[in-house]
């Protein structure tokens, strides 16, 4: 998770070495030699993947300078990453906030377990319609999580409801539903208290106004003031990932290319089913950026 970066590139292992001192634990050690289970504990995971990003985009930033993005968006954590890209947050203020977001996400899942599912097959409509049915027959309830693309929309609830709605998504002509390996129920009420908590951090860190609009995952909509980016957090972590929509308003007002920077090419691969006609590209190991370059 950036080793092969960090090796190849200065300005990427400076970004690392200064996360290092910030977080006060070797997060870089975490990243390159685990172990595992620790990597993936959410409190972990989140500086890690924001660690790696902006490493990436430090290095882009190195290699084209005459570059200045249109606008910038981020899927669920991603949004902080693209707003240090973008000015709005200083890379330190962003690791500590993120860093306090997957804590507030661990203690709200340790008092409210619950869980996620992907389904695929289905549009966003009727999975949203199968959820508000299971929820009225259930103690518990489950939501829409993410829109990540057509035919591809994660659920959060808890572990009855979860149940229950898998087992409609199929009767109604899912391909297929696959419960994820997490013990929380992420965008959704079942993280209120974590946005609660989550929100004295980001009342205690100074946002500027971003160089270029950010979409944010709420409102899938630019984010142009500090003022605007702050109500779109502050509502992050209880509310749908808006990705779908998000991809289709930045095409809508004029971008045609997205560069993916950071940890896989996950996002690039729901650009692409979004839209065929973007042009995408992802940044990640070294021989990513002589790709882009050719």
């Amino acid at each position: 998770m950036g080793q092969a970066l960090v090796q190849a590139e200065p300005k990427a292992a400076a970004v690392f070495h200064q996360a290092d001192e910030i977080l006060g634990f070797s997060l870089s050690k975490l990243c390159w030699e685990g172990p595992e289970d620790a990597l993936n504990a959410t409190e972990n995971t989140q500086p890690a993947l924001l660690v790696h990003s902006v490493a990436v985009w430090t290095v882009f930033q190195d290699r084209f300078p005459q570059f200045t993005p249109a606008a910038l968006a981020g899927h669920s954590l991603g949004e902080f990453s693209a707003l240090v890209a973008a000015g709005s947050l200083s890379f330190e203020d962003g690791l500590r906030l993120v860093r306090a977001r997957g804590e507030a996400m661990k203690a709200a899942g340790d008092d409210k377990p619950g869980g996620m599912a992907a389904v695929l097959g289905l549009d966003v409509e009727q999975v949203r319609q199968i959820c508000e049915q299971t929820s009225q027959q259930s103690s518990g309830g489950v939501w829409v999580a993410n829109d990540n693309c057509p035919g591809q929309v994660v659920v959060s609830g808890d572990d009855k409801a979860l149940a229950l709605a898998s087992h409609a998504f199929s009767e109604q002509g899912a391909r297929k539903v696959v419960r994820l390996s997490v013990s929380i129920a992420a965008h959704s009420p079942f993280m209120e208290a974590a946005q609660a908590r989550f929100a004295s951090a980001l009342d205690a860190t100074p946002l500027g106004n971003p160089t270029a609009p950010v979409f944010g995952n709420v409102s899938a909509a630019p984010l142009r003031t500090a003022q605007e980016i702050q109500a779109d957090l502050q509502a992050q972590l209880t509310a749908t990932v808006r990705w779908t929509e998000t991809i289709r308003a930045m095409a809508s007002a004029g971008a045609m290319t997205f560069i993916e920077m950071g940890s896989g090419k996950v996002l690039t691969g729901l650009i692409r089913r979004i839209d065929s006609s973007l042009e995408r590209h992802n940044l990640d190991e070294p021989e990513s950026f002589v790709a882009l370059a050719a």
